[in-house]
C-alpha cells in the first residue's frame, strides 16, 4: 500500500496531537513530511524524532538554534520564522492538517490551499477572517478543503451533493459549555479555570473559553456560511448538552440527516485523513442505550451575546468578521491572564466592531492589516478599562 504524505501545521496543539495519534496507530499508511509548532521546541523535536519528520518548523525564529540542537543527527531539517512556516505549508504533500490556532495560521493555510491537494481545516479563524479570499483560492487551485471541526465535518458528511439545492437549513449543535445553566452573576465572577473546564471536549484554553462564551459557535456559523455557501438566515444553532449529534442538515421534504458520534476529535480527523474512504479510530463506540436521552434547547442570546455579534458580523460582511475574530483573540487572552472579566470578552468585541471603520479587504495583506488594527483597538479598550 502506498503511504500518504502528511504535514501537520500546529503539531503540538490538541488537534495536532490527535492527528499524530491516529497516524501513529497506522504508521505504514502515512509518511510525515513536515511538523510545526509555535514555541514548544521540546515537544516539536520529540514528535519529529518519533515520526521521522523530514522537516520541523518553529514559528518563533529565536528558538531555531534550540530546535537545531535537539534535532542534531536526526536528518530532520530545522527551520524557523513565519516565512519558513509558509514554505513548509507550500511543500507538496497529499494531506495538510491546518491546525494553527488563531489568525497566526492564516498565511500558512493559504499557502497549503494554493499548492492544491487536500487541506484539512481546523483553523476556523482563517476562514472567519478571510473566508471569501480563502474560498476563491480553493477554487483557483482545485484544492480539496475538508472541515475538521466536528460540527462542519458532520455537515460535510450529511450534505448530499446531488440534493444540495433542496437543503432547507443547516443546524449547528452546541454543548452550551460550562456555563450553559449559569446566571449572569455567576458568569461575571467566572474564573479562567472554570471557563476552560469544558463538560464534554478536551481542547486548548482559547477554544475552551470561546466555547464557554459561545463565541466558538458564532465563529462556526460564519465558517459554515463561507464553507458551504449558505446565508446566515439558513443556519441555525441548537444547544445539545450531550454532544452526541454533532450537526444536522434539514431538507425540503422534511428529512433531517444528522451525524452522531462520541465527543472525540479523532473521529472527524480520521474522516479527513482517510477521505474519501474510512479508517479505524480509537474513539469510543457510541452507546445510545447508555446515553439514554438527547436534550435540546434554543441558545440564550441575552446571556451569550457573542452569538448575536457573530450573526451581525456575518450579515455585515467585509472586514467585520476579521475585526470580530481579532478583538476576540485579544479579549480572551486578557481574560486568561486576569486582565478582563468573563463577561467583558463580548463587550470588548462589540465595542471594537462598533468603533472601527470597516472596509472590504481585497487581499490577504489587507486582512492582516485589519486584524492588526482591531487588536490594537482591543488593547486600547483594555488599557482604558484598567485605568
Amino acid at each position: 500500500m502506498t503511504s500518504r504524505s502528511v504535514s501537520v501545521l500546529g503539531a503540538t496543539g490538541s488537534i495536532g496531537a490527535s492527528t499524530l495519534d491516529l497516524i501513529g496507530r497506522d504508521p505504514d499508511r502515512f509518511r510525515v513530511v513536515a511538523l510545526s509548532a509555535n514555541r514548544d521546541v521540546a515537544k516539536l523535536a520529540e514528535l519529529s524524532r518519533a515520526f521521522r519528520a523530514e522537516a520541523a518548523v518553529v514559528a518563533d525564529e529565536a528558538l531555531l538554534p534550540e530546535l537545531k540542537d535537539r534535532l542534531a543527527g536526526t536528518g530532520t531539517r530545522a527551520s524557523g520564522g513565519p516565512l519558513a512556516l509558509v514554505e513548509a505549508a507550500a511543500t507538496p504533500v497529499d494531506y495538510t492538517m491546518a491546525a494553527i490556532v488563531g489568525c497566526a495560521g492564516l498565511q500558512s493555510t493559504l499557502a497549503a490551499v494554493a499548492r492544491g491537494g487536500t487541506v484539512a481545516l481546523a483553523n476556523k479563524e482563517a476562514l472567519v477572517s478571510a473566508g471569501p479570499l480563502l474560498m476563491d483560492a480553493v477554487a483557483r487551485s482545485g484544492a480539496t478543503l475538508l472541515p475538521v471541526d466536528s460540527e462542519h465535518n458532520a455537515i460535510f458528511q450529511c450534505l448530499e451533493t446531488r440534493n444540495r439545492d433542496q437543503v432547507r437549513r443547516l443546524v449547528l449543535t452546541a454543548s452550551g459549555g460550562p456555563f450553559r445553566a449559569a446566571s449572569t452573576a455567576e458568569m461575571r465572577a467566572a474564573t479562567p479555570a472554570a471557563a476552560v473546564a469544558h463538560p464534554n471536549w478536551s481542547m486548548g484554553a482559547k477554544i475552551s473559553v470561546d466555547s464557554a462564551t459561545l463565541m466558538n459557535k458564532g465563529l462556526e456559523l460564519i465558517e459554515a456560511s463561507y464553507l458551504f455557501g449558505f446565508p446566515e438566515d439558513r443556519i441555525d444553532i441548537l444547544v445539545h448538552p450531550q454532544s452526541v449529534i454533532h450537526s444536522m442538515v434539514e431538507y425540503a421534504d422534511g428529512s433531517t440527516l444528522a451525524q452522531l458520534g462520541s465527543p472525540d476529535m479523532r473521529t472527524p480527523i480520521a474522516h479527513t485523513l482517510a477521505w474519501p474512504r474510512r479508517m479505524a479510530s480509537p474513539s469510543a463506540p457510541l452507546d445510545l442505550a447508555r446515553v439514554g436521552r438527547l436534550d435540546f434547547e434554543a441558545p440564550d442570546d441575552e446571556r451569550f451575546p457573542a452569538l448575536r455579534l457573530c450573526r451581525d458580523a456575518l450579515r455585515a460582511g467585509g472586514a467585520a468578521p476579521a475585526v470580530l475574530n481579532a478583538a476576540n483573540e485579544v479579549a480572551v487572552a486578557a481574560f486568561l491572564r486576569g486582565r478582563a472579566g468573563f463577561l467583558e470578552i463580548a463587550e470588548i468585541v462589540g465595542q471594537v466592531i462598533e468603533h472601527m471603520t470597516l472596509s472590504d479587504p481585497a487581499t490577504i495583506a489587507e486582512v492582516l492589516t485589519i486584524d492588526a488594527e482591531a487588536r490594537r483597538a482591543a488593547e486600547r479598550l483594555l488599557t482604558d478599562r484598567a485605568a
